[in-house]
């Protein structure tokens, strides 16, 4: 397993976990903010929510941790959750946009 393998199925898994209330993967919403891959294929994941109070956020880093865990190679995952920069809707990609109407 290389870096980039284990990266681009990291990615492939995230792209599977959705904000609850907004019908579009947390990549596209650009909640994701790094993935570093550290020694012996540690991850570490900073990411943000789309508001701080949300109620569902337990369940959206539980989720993530699971899935980036379930991936061959990786041995351990950190998800550090920041505020900083605050999410805003320009972070989302063009594609997530234009589902959901902003373009």
């Amino acid at each position: 397993m290389t870096e980039e393998t284990i990266r681009e199925q990291i990615e492939t898994q995230l792209r599977t976990v959705f904000d609850p209330e907004i019908p579009v993967n947390i990549m596209e919403l650009g909640l994701v903010y790094a993935v570093k891959i550290k020694e012996n294929f540690n991850v570490n994941i900073d990411m943000t929510l789309t508001a701080p109070g949300c109620p569902v956020a337990g369940d959206i880093i539980r989720e993530v941790e699971e899935k980036v865990r379930n991936v061959e190679g990786v041995t351990d995952v950190h998800v550090h959750l920041t505020f900083d920069p605050p999410w805003t809707k320009e972070m989302m990609s063009e594609e997530a946009k234009l589902e959901l109407g902003f373009l």
